[in-house]
């Protein structure tokens, strides 16, 4: 049998990816204790590049925001994010008018197609200690055919995401977060209705595999012509079919095999994503992903005229207040709440 493992790179910022994916990027932020307007206290903004703050200082990043760490409005068109937060808050606002805040284990997708802003801050909840936060956030690309459809959003809350947990010969388990696609039969939930992912020929995936150490876990294989990314990005070593990984990397692998993985000393975290291949051109520039290079002069030029609707919150770094529980307020008025945040 062939090596199952087509190539290995170390993880970079962002991550390598496969289409139909086009960008993936992990963020682990040790976020310290916040202050009464859910920040960092002054003191613990100096030397950053507010504004533009990427470097990690004392563990963490404020990334766009000046007074809440994340990303103030911005536009995107063209393809679709997925938010997968492990750890912390995310609060979401957009230029449809919907807002919400999800936490650890919840999963935003939002189809941007023909244009949205939106805004993700993370604020800083507890004032007693500090406020770590891990996500990932992926962006998977739209055909051309889908480019312009409304935008859309939908919350995967974590009591509803299915769990599929294994144990090996010796005892060992695997917990698997069946976030978008099917793993050993169990299915993920539906995406955003215009989502490449709505269509399950497409094969698109999106599994989150914690495994125990020493434990074993077949990841089996899928349908010919899928593309399949295996991410090792937590863990001291990682046996993949024999090949012994000794350093967190992105592999891409067989989609007409079962792979054996075996975590080693440590526990081990796991990405996978998967899906067909689109094959269609991809113009990259920004927030914007289209398929010719007059298409991304066409984005620029509509959001300077539009801005997408306009932002009807009143500031660009929006965050809810405070004491408000887990929720989605959706544009066309439809509301979820879930229960307090527990931490």
């Amino acid at each position: 049998m062939s090596n199952p493992i087509l190539s290995a790179q170390p993880l970079g910022f962002p991550w390598q990816t496969k289409d139909p994916f086009i960008f993936c990027v992990y963020h682990r932020d040790e976020f310290p204790k916040g202050n009464a307007e859910m920040g960092p206290h002054s003191s613990e903004l100096a030397g950053r590049a507010i504004g533009n703050d990427f470097t990690i200082k004392d563990g963490w990043r404020m990334y766009h925001g000046s007074k809440v760490p994340g990303f103030p409005y911005h536009p995107h068109r063209g393809f679709e994010t997925i938010t997968a937060v492990k750890e912390g808050i995310v609060d979401h606002t957009d230029s449809m008018g919907a807002s919400g805040r999800f936490s650890a284990g919840d999963v935003q997708w939002m189809t941007a197609g023909r244009g949205v802003l939106h805004s993700e801050m993370f604020p800083l909840l507890h004032e007693d200690k500090e406020n770590p936060m891990e996500l990932f956030q992926i962006w998977l690309n739209l055909p051309k055919r889908s480019k312009f459809v409304e935008p859309h959003f939908k919350m995967l809350w974590k009591e509803e995401i299915p769990v599929l947990e294994l144990t090996d010969d010796s005892g060992g388990k695997a917990v698997i977060d069946v976030i978008a696609g099917e793993l050993n039969g169990i299915k993920g939930l539906t995406p955003t209705p215009d989502s490449f992912a709505a269509d399950p020929t497409n094969n698109v995936g999106v599994f989150t595999i914690k495994i125990e150490a020493k434990a074993q876990f077949m990841l089996p294989k899928t349908t010919a012509g899928t593309n399949r990314m295996v991410y090792f990005y937590k863990g001291d070593k990682l046996l993949l079919d024999g090949k012994l990984l000794n350093q967190h990397a992105a592999l891409e692998v067989n989609e007409d095999a079962d792979i054996t993985i075996q975590a080693g000393d440590e526990e081990c975290r796991l990405l996978v994503l998967q899906g067909k291949p689109i094959n269609e051109p991809v113009v990259q520039h920004g927030p914007f992903v289209m398929n010719t290079q007059q298409e991304i002069m066409e984005a620029f030029e509509e959001y300077r005229r539009t801005q997408f609707g306009g932002w009807p919150w009143p500031k660009e770094e929006y965050t809810h207040p405070s004491d408000v529980q887990r929720f989605a307020h959706h544009g066309d008025g439809r509301k979820e709440e879930k229960d307090f945040i527990k931490t």
